[in-house]
């Protein structure tokens, strides 16, 4: 059993190692300091920017015919733990060497994590971080309240707000377009 934030207590599997995780990674769940972490705080607004983001990452690659998958809550190994981005793009050739694993053993090369209310700024910058320290190329940051998005690379943090148009900047080169609508606030606007 597990308590989760909501002292709601949980039934998982026995998982008690990083090793376990990563052969059967629990729905909803992160291994964080050697110990299962409920992954909490989804919203109504995080749920629709995961889907932006999914939705126009996979109209990119299709339309531009580079190849590889996005995909929304799959697990990953960084160099210490076992984690759960919210969307994730791996590239044609992790895919045919890794696409069959129950868990990426490394982090993927681009990641976005969208910040849920009960968030931590400093447990996402520590794990942006830790992505970057482990394979990952790019991490971006998605704050929907203060309609912030930081795209961070292992030597650089660039942010973009409200009315700007966000970039890709090692990872899906070329992809952009307007925060706003990534945001699902065009329509609001």
């Amino acid at each position: 059993m597990l308590v989760s934030k909501h002292k709601d207590a949980i039934s998982v599997p026995q998982i008690r190692s990083l090793e376990d995780f990563m052969a059967n990674p629990p729905e909803g769940m992160e291994w964080v300091d050697d110990q299962l972490v409920e992954k909490a705080g989804m919203t109504l607004k995080h749920s629709e920017i995961q889907g932006n983001i999914y939705f126009y990452w996979r109209n990119y690659i299709s339309s531009s015919q580079l190849g590889g998958k996005v995909y929304t809550e799959v697990p990953c190994r960084t160099n210490k733990q076992g984690r759960v981005p919210d969307v994730a793009y791996l590239t044609p050739e992790l895919v045919a060497q890794f696409g069959d694993a129950p868990t990426l053993p490394q982090s993927f090369p681009l990641i976005a994590e969208i910040v849920s209310p009960t968030d931590l700024a400093e447990d996402l910058f520590v794990k942006a971080q830790e992505y970057l320290q482990s394979a990952s190329e790019e991490v971006w940051l998605v704050f929907p309240e203060s309609r912030l998005i930081l795209v961070m690379t292992e030597n650089q943090i660039l942010g973009f707000k409200s009315g700007d148009v966000v970039s890709t900047q090692k990872v899906l080169l070329g992809f952009s377009m307007r925060l706003d609508e990534l945001l699902g606030l065009a329509s609001a606007l």
